[in-house]
């Protein structure tokens, strides 16, 4: 049985950032309701409808994975381990974006799968053969049928963005050697109700996972958990390391722990969801409070970071440019343009103590360590940032 525990509102695509504000382009904004729900038979946490992956996924998707340090660093990490731990004769990669993964194998060792053309077209350039599809079990067969099985399958951030998972496992089982592991991270659900990070909701998460989800269903397709591990990255995510159930490898420990962890959280029970659902109510009307008293005060506000978790704090909040001023983010083909939904701008990164900017809402606060230390100067000169996780407080 699926129940509702939390609605966020109307939200607009999270990729979708407008060149103006004309009110032709206004009137071709697309929004959606985001509900989220529960599964209490294999206790799967979903948007209740999901957007068409064809109008997130364009030739115009904005994210870059590679611009990031932290990202460049961490999937560099993931690579080497997983290439000393498994010597894959051949690998592949669901979501490749740009190439960050990628470029830490031999272009002769790997294929990608990219949906969206424009990226497809930027590793396709460096010599990586992609395929600008959307990964299904057609895709599946045809990979089969040209390379072979395949003994090591990567995706991050991506499999939880598919809205049919039947359909994502049933491919990965036809393509995956006997011994061969599938590798996969995406934000994790544990972390969402420990940090209060509802902004980890949006049209691209079409499902926020758990240890126990994701195990019930990959049983349909003779697939099991090997390996977790719980991760800092993108604000908490979980990785899973599946194989088939006929594979030479043993289940490891802390697969046993995680499961027992999750049922004690209570992962597996309604009233969970609908504590935290309370919790978020709470936080947007606090986050309003503050932002209204500081421009009572005539504070200068402005958002770090034109991220897709911002879009939803944004539109749930019904934050605009009467509460912040505009966005800075260091994404090239973001600036100038218009954040989706509530139409803030976006500049480049700039001096914030320069600009006389008194606060900065973390709408990047996945990355809030390499953000400190990038503006020390502003800190030194009294600049304070704002974050809503795990509550809405100012930084000092």
């Amino acid at each position: 049985m699926k129940k509702v525990f939390l609605n966020l509102l109307k939200q607009p695509i999270t990729n979708s950032y407008l060149i103006n504000k004309n009110s032709s382009t206004l009137k071709k904004e697309f929004f959606y309701n985001l509900s989220i729900i529960f599964n209490s038979k294999n206790y799967l946490v979903s948007i209740k409808k999901p957007v068409n992956p064809k109008s997130q996924y364009t030739d115009t998707y904005a994210h870059r994975a590679s611009q990031s340090k932290t990202m460049n660093l961490s999937f560099k990490k993931i690579a080497n381990k997983l290439k000393k731990s498994y010597k894959p004769k051949l690998s592949m990669e669901i979501g490749s974006n740009d190439g960050v993964f990628l470029k830490n194998f031999s272009k002769k060792d790997i294929i990608a799968v990219e949906p969206c053309k424009n990226l497809a077209k930027i590793t396709n350039k460096k010599g990586y053969f992609t395929y600008d599809k959307f990964w299904n079990v057609d895709l599946a067969k045809k990979i089969l049928k040209k390379k072979g099985n395949v003994d090591l399958i990567y995706s991050a951030n991506t499999i939880s963005h598919i809205p049919n998972l039947k359909e994502v496992f049933k491919a990965i089982s036809i393509c995956l050697s006997k011994d061969g592991v599938f590798v996969f991270e995406d934000p994790y659900i544990g972390s969402v109700i420990k940090n209060n990070s509802y902004d980890q909701f949006y049209d691209e998460h079409v499902h926020v996972f758990s240890f126990i989800a994701i195990s019930n269903l990959l049983k349909i397709h003779k697939l099991r958990v090997i390996d977790t591990e719980i991760l800092t990255t993108h604000g908490g995510s979980i990785r899973f390391y599946v194989a088939k159930r006929e594979s030479k490898y043993k289940i490891s420990n802390f697969v046993k722990r995680i499961y027992k962890q999750e049922l004690k959280k209570r992962l597996d029970k309604f009233s969970t969801y609908k504590k935290f659902s309370y919790r978020v109510q709470n936080s947007k009307r606090k986050l309003i409070k503050l932002l209204k008293d500081l421009k009572k005060r005539n504070k200068k506000i402005i958002s770090y970071g034109a991220t897709y978790k911002s879009a939803t704090i944004f539109n749930y909040c019904n934050i605009d440019s009467d509460l912040i001023d505009y966005v800075i983010d260091t994404t090239k083909n973001k600036q100038g343009k218009y954040t989706p939904g509530k139409h803030l701008l976006i500049k480049p990164p700039c001096d914030l103590a320069k600009e006389k900017i008194d606060y900065a809402f973390l709408g990047a606060w996945n990355f809030a360590k390499e953000i400190m230390k990038k503006e020390r100067k502003f800190i030194r000169k009294g600049g304070r940032f704002i974050t809503h996780v795990p509550k809405i407080r100012i930084i000092k």
